[in-house]
């Protein structure tokens, strides 16, 4: 995320084409696209191809999309200057640069990548690692299929079971 058009326009076009393989043999291939918010931030959002577009359905997908994950971090440490990144299913937490300040008590992310000025501005000292220069992390811990967000069945029974209660 950046106040500046052209260099979110740089860097879509370092992940804009990029494919993996994935290790089922699937080619994923990375769209970047930027945006405005209303704080008149500039945005790049980077979705990759042949995946799953409504979540982690079962574990299968929770590890292709954490191998996707490990992937575009890797791309990212090579990626021109950003303020902050996150990778993951739905990762719009938060959505403008002042609600990532104002949060910043309770940011605890893992994937978040923050440039050193914004971590030192926001004062998060301990829970983030070197990530790559000028850049800190939460190390990302990957995607997880939870059955009960995926399953109506299961839902079910447990309402069921909370009933008796």
């Amino acid at each position: 995320m950046w106040n500046e058009e052209g260099r979110a326009k740089q860097f879509a076009q370092h992940f804009e084409g990029v494919t993996w393989t994935l290790s089922n043999d699937r080619q994923c291939q990375c769209q970047a696209d930027i945006f405005q918010d209303t704080e008149e931030n500039w945005w790049c959002r980077v979705c990759p191809s042949n995946i799953s577009e409504i979540g982690i359905e079962s574990p299968e997908s929770a590890y292709l999309m954490t191998e996707l994950g490990i992937l575009f971090y890797q791309h990212l440490r090579t990626s021109l200057a950003f303020r902050y990144a996150l990778v993951g299913v739905e990762v719009d937490e938060f959505r403008t640069y002042s609600e990532l300040l104002e949060d910043s008590s309770e940011l605890s992310m893992p994937g978040l990548v923050l440039a050193v000025e914004v971590w030192q501005e926001l004062g998060l000292a301990s829970v983030y690692c070197p990530f790559s220069p000028g850049y800190v992390w939460q190390p990302y811990e990957g995607e997880i299929y939870n059955p009960l967000m995926t399953s109506p069945q299961l839902k079910n029974k447990l309402n069921e079971l909370l009933a008796v209660s």
